[in-house]
């Protein structure tokens, strides 16, 4: 069958795999759950189809420790919990992901700063091993793997349940501040001056330059406390078909950009929204990656130490201004302290996310950025990445060789491969 993740490049010829069968006539194989991650992490020969793993197993609701299988996706627990007044402690910007991917990317979300990644609030999970032992991993109990796994891109073997840590909520409605900033140095000031907001983020303007670069929204919120637990499904659209490839061009993204930037027009904007608004806003778009047309996209997400994170990112901006190949999805995010997992990508400072489409003249491009992110001490986001080199990946993941270790000690660099995978040299 056609495979391939959410940015639809590249797709692959692929064979699914229970992941409960036997692995004997297997060479290398791969984790897949709801294809939302974007590039090659999930992609491999055959792919263990883990969204048939789909049963909830035990809930205590005293404590909100949720125990499931791994093909749980994060939008039904939160269809089945928000009513019952609990919500995830950590979820990304999509909630169409599932358990297992989840704790194989390390997610993160808004709040970093405060809660860090997923693993943050994973007690425990099962593991099946390259042959075939199933083993309990935690912080106390096989710690090595459980540092391995949690961000490992499905590469120490198949999640099969996992248990984790709810947080209650009294409301289904966020509280939201939109702080608007002229420029880059404004948009840091904001975010340090409302971090005591239990979750913020920002779209930033790429395309905007000179005494505008780095202009912004910076949207931060709280849960309201007004005991609104009822929730509804949101009306979603669909893109129908794929954008023809010129749609997406610098005018277009600028005239987008301007747009958005323009619709608030005070400084300071009080409202309230539901979960839906604030936490997942694509997610009522079906099928938008088609905006990027046949060829797909990549998200180009990337960090910085805090100490280098301001020279670093108008350093950035200014040559994706220049380059003019803007994106209308730009999102910045404050983060708090690494944690101590292998390949986890959170490191302290600001994270900065782009999408581009596929195009020869991107690469070149992005590698131009990855010389600025290696020389101010950063990283690239593996959930995201589908070009970068090993090089790069080496300069920014000093925990590596611990990972690939426990790779080798249990013998999972003899099935467990993706086409990430193999290009970066894991």
């Amino acid at each position: 069958m056609k495979l391939s993740a959410w940015g639809r490049y590249p797709e692959i010829e692929a064979s699914e795999v229970n992941p409960y069968s036997g692995f004997d006539n297997l060479e290398e194989a791969i984790p897949y759950g709801n294809g939302r991650s974007y590039g090659d992490s999930p992609l491999a020969s055959h792919v263990f189809q883990m969204r048939a793993l789909d049963s909830y197993i035990a809930f205590d609701d005293e404590s909100g420790l949720l125990t499931c299988e791994s093909g749980v996706l994060l939008s039904d627990i939160i269809d089945v919990f928000v009513p019952r007044g609990w919500f995830l402690k950590v979820t990304p910007g999509t909630k169409l992901i599932t358990v297992g991917g989840a704790i194989a990317s390390d997610v993160h979300g808004k709040n970093h700063h405060v809660e860090g990644c997923f693993s943050s609030c994973v007690v425990s999970f099962t593991l099946k091993l390259a042959d075939g032992k199933i083993i309990k991993c935690s912080r106390k109990k096989n710690k090595e793997l459980y540092l391995a796994t949690c961000g490992g891109m499905g590469l120490t073997g198949i999640i099969l349940e996992a248990s984790f840590y709810l947080k209650r909520i009294k409301s289904k409605n966020v509280n939201q501040l939109t702080i608007k900033n002229a420029n880059l140095h404004e948009t840091f000031e904001s975010f340090e001056d409302f971090s005591d907001y239990p979750y913020s983020v920002a779209w930033i303007d790429c395309l905007a330059t000179q005494n505008n670069i780095g202009r912004s929204l910076l949207m931060v919120g709280e849960f309201a406390e007004d005991g609104d637990l009822c929730c509804k499904n949101s009306k979603k659209v669909s893109i129908p078909f794929n954008f023809p490839s010129f749609a997406l061009n610098n005018l277009s993204v600028k005239a987008f950009n301007n747009l958005y930037y323009g619709r608030v027009k005070e400084r300071f904007t009080h409202s309230q929204v539901g979960i839906d608004s604030f936490f997942y806003p694509l997610d009522a778009i079906g099928h938008w990656n088609r905006i990027y047309g046949k060829n797909g996209f990549t998200q180009y997400q990337f960090i910085l130490p805090k100490e280098n994170s301001y020279t670093g990112l108008k350093e950035i901006l200014q040559k994706i201004s220049t380059s003019g190949k803007g994106s209308f999805l730009a999102v910045l995010k404050l983060y708090g302290p690494e944690n101590d997992n292998y390949l986890s990508f959170p490191l302290e400072g600001y994270s900065l996310a782009l999408d581009f489409k596929i195009e020869p003249s991107l690469f070149p491009l992005l590698d131009s950025l990855d010389e600025i992110v290696n020389r101010y001490g950063g990283r690239i986001y593996l959930t995201k990445d589908v070009r970068m080199s090993s090089e790069t990946f080496r300069n920014g993941y000093p925990k590596l060789s611990k990972f690939q270790e426990v790779r080798k000690r249990y013998n999972l660099d003899k099935l467990f491969h993706s086409l990430q995978s193999k290009r970066l040299k894991i």
